[in-house]
């Protein structure tokens, strides 16, 4: 896949790849079966983890979090994921960002989230359970669903349900600041992925 709508994001992964001449650095597709019941909505790329790697959420920090949760879930075959061929797999779930490009220190603007979103909308057909990773992801995948952000308001653990059944859950992002300061603590992340077994077997 290649995108040269935002110049930012261009000219930044050119750069890394002059810098990291073996990273992917390039836009990121998503992982895991695109029929799956579960799509996780990450915030971006991360600098040396899917940047790196071409896979999202894999070889960085956020990742171990959310992998090992998978696993314990029986969404992913393996609970570490550190690089794209290291044989693991996602079962029932699919794993995508709100943008697929790396922004300058992990934040990216408005427009870059809206250049994006036309990719997310197509993500969105299939599964009957979205969980969105922090407020930039839940923005996103309410615009994707092209409904009005002031009715559907982000909060960890927040659950709402789409007029068409299916149901979005939001989560605070697993990042190293969430994690380390404990806003986001693993039992916490674990009871949002409980919900989310549960609305699929329903």
């Amino acid at each position: 896949m290649t995108c040269t709508r935002c110049p930012r994001l261009v000219e930044l992964r050119q750069r890394v790849r002059r810098d990291f001449p073996d990273y992917h650095a390039a836009p990121v597709p998503s992982f895991g079966p695109g029929d799956a019941g579960l799509l996780v909505v990450g915030l971006a790329p991360g600098m040396h983890g899917a940047n790196a790697t071409g896979r999202p959420f894999t070889g960085d920090y956020a990742g171990e979090l959310l992998y090992a949760t998978l696993h314990r879930f029986g969404f992913a075959s393996a609970p570490v994921s550190r690089h794209a061929d290291d044989g693991l797999r996602l079962h029932d779930c699919r794993i995508t960002n709100a943008v697929r490009c790396l922004p300058p220190a992990n934040k990216p603007t408005g427009a870059e989230v809206n250049e994006c979103n036309g990719f997310l909308r197509e993500e969105l057909a299939a599964p009957r359970v979205i969980l969105a990773l922090g407020g930039v992801a839940h923005r996103a995948t309410v615009k994707a669903l092209g409904l009005r952000q002031r009715d559907w308001p982000f909060g960890h653990a927040a659950e709402h349900p789409l007029a068409d059944g299916r149901t979005l859950l939001d989560s605070y992002h697993c990042s190293r600041y969430n994690t380390q300061t404990r806003r986001l603590t693993p039992a916490m992340f674990e009871r949002v992925f409980e919900r989310a077994r549960s609305l699929l077997a329903a």
